[in-house]
């Protein structure tokens, strides 16, 4: 039987404690709070064997195997450090503390150790949302395009919270950390880990109704060498009453793929009457109404997680760099806002972070596709003609680059004209892809094309040399295209162009 300590006795050790009621491997053993009154009654409900009123003293107890860390989040470091070198196993309450170089130095403290160190985000244990990344591992939307979170809170709904507990929360919000956006985001910051994976670069717009709560907010991101995009929006409305028998808040979520979505409609409260879980195929909707919608499984969960852990059965979630990674993503989000820019969420782990993003900036802003594109008379556009005279041999190796997963099932026919370029004649092609294969037809095009293109050849060998971009040929006005433009979407990806 492994004997848990809570470190902290507040509103949020009520969901905590639920997971040991019945653990068959683990129990809650201690507790420990400054507050008489608080630890007093918890240790009767609970039944718990041990009270201290210092957390040293519960480091002391050879008794305790491990420890859940539920003070406030600016007190992190201290008590997780002191743990860890007593040799407990320790699960540290999200966000891990208040800075990449306090994290740095946990995380170094875990190493050092032979115990266990985890961050404890219930969003990636919380049943709808492992439902939804099931959904999105066995491909039920294709490829993952981007994510929505809608964050609601408000004054009226939900369960009391100490003022005490609001006091700490704002103490700590005003040194630049956020109650929703830092605080509560770190939950919503996870869970687009989990569901989208890491971020590259983030923007964020932070406001707010009543000088206190950071809200109204829209915070955008990209993922990390991918294409995909969420948005975040945080509303604070301060007559609405949320319905909920935890916080007074709730959130949605849009997962959307390259042929379906994904809805979770239940997060912290109930504010959706509908499963928690809802799927849209490209043709039809299916509700999972058997999926656990009740927030506080989130917790149940996360601490199964973390007995398994220890027993090394299961992996941590979140480990100690996980967390680490959050918190990078949610401090990111601050700095954005503070200094109304985009920040690269490298910046924060750079020495010299300015430099840093201009480089990221210049090199990249090329890629931006409503940037200002030079028209095809621009002076420089002749010098593609040096690459006509490989236009042809270039084209009939076209099959070889077939990426197949890529295509997967796309069927298409373009008709592709070459027009003369320097000493370079007319020449026209017949693309096809079919069944996972591609077949160049030379010197003829396909009877029914579903799209026909048309360009000088210098810029067609441009492009299969990478000299080019498709994408920039087409809004140069390099290419004419008719037909079917939409079929032929997959073309670049799925050769590699």
């Amino acid at each position: 039987m492994i004997n848990v300590a809570f470190l902290g006795c507040g509103r949020i050790a009520d969901l905590h404690q639920r997971a040991y009621a019945n653990h068959p491997d683990a129990r809650l053993y201690a507790i420990c709070d400054p507050d008489d009154e608080r630890r007093e009654a918890r240790q009767a409900m609970w039944k718990v064997e041990k009270a201290y009123t210092d957390y040293r003293a519960v480091l002391d107890d050879p008794r305790v195997d491990a420890v859940e860390v539920l003070t406030p989040y600016d007190t992190h470091e201290a008590v997780v450090l002191d743990a860890l070198r007593a040799g407990k196993h320790v699960a540290c309450q999200k966000p891990m503390t208040t800075s990449l170089a306090s994290a740095d130095r946990m995380l170094a403290a875990a190493r050092a150790s032979s115990k266990l160190f985890k961050v404890t985000e219930i969003y990636v244990t919380y049943p709808p949302i492992v439902f939804a990344r099931r959904l999105i591992d066995q491909g039920a939307i294709g490829d993952l395009i981007g994510l929505r979170i809608n964050y609601i809170s408000g004054p009226l709904g939900g369960w009391p919270v100490e003022a005490k507990t609001i006091d700490q929360q704002v103490r700590i919000a005003s040194r630049g950390l956020g109650l929703e956006t830092f605080d509560h985001g770190h939950h919503e910051w996870a869970t687009a880990w989990y569901l989208l994976g890491e971020a590259e670069r983030v923007s964020a717009w932070i406001d707010s109704l009543n000088g206190v709560v950071d809200g109204p907010a829209t915070i955008m991101w990209k993922g990390r060498n991918n294409k995909r995009y969420g948005v975040a929006d945080f509303m604070f409305c301060p007559e609405f009453h949320v319905p909920s028998k935890y916080y007074s808040n709730d959130e949605l979520y849009q997962i959307v793929g390259s042929k379906g979505i994904i809805m979770i409609n239940r997060g912290t409260g109930d504010i959706m009457d509908r499963a928690p879980v809802s799927l849209f195929d490209g043709h039809q909707w299916t509700h999972f109404h058997e999926v656990d919608g009740d927030w506080g499984a989130g917790f149940v969960h996360s601490t199964q997680n973390f007995i398994a852990a220890i027993q090394g059965r299961e992996r941590p979630l979140l480990t100690g760099e996980e967390g680490r990674e959050v918190l990078r993503f949610a401090l990111a989000v601050m700095q954005s806002a503070r200094q109304r820019r985009e920040v690269y969420l490298d910046e924060l782990d750079h020495p010299f972070p300015a430099w840093y993003h201009w480089r990221r900036w210049r090199s990249e802003r090329k890629d931006c596709i409503v940037r200002p594109q030079r028209r095809a008379w621009n002076p420089f556009a002749g010098r593609l003609s040096r690459f006509a005279p490989q236009a042809r041999a270039l084209t009939l190796e076209i099959p070889g680059r077939l990426n197949t997963a890529a295509a997967g099932s796309w069927e298409c026919s373009i008709a592709l004209t070459l027009l003369e370029d320097g000493n370079t004649p007319r020449q026209c092609f017949g693309l096809l892809v079919k069944d996972g294969a591609a077949e160049v037809l030379a010197d003829a095009l396909p009877p029914q094309p579903d799209l026909s293109l048309e360009m000088r050849a210098g810029v067609w060998a441009a492009i299969l040399l990478g000299r080019k971009r498709l994408e920039s040929a087409v809004l140069q006005g390099l290419i004419k295209y008719d037909g079917h433009v939409e079929k032929a979407l997959p073309l670049r990806d799925a050769f590699r162009f």
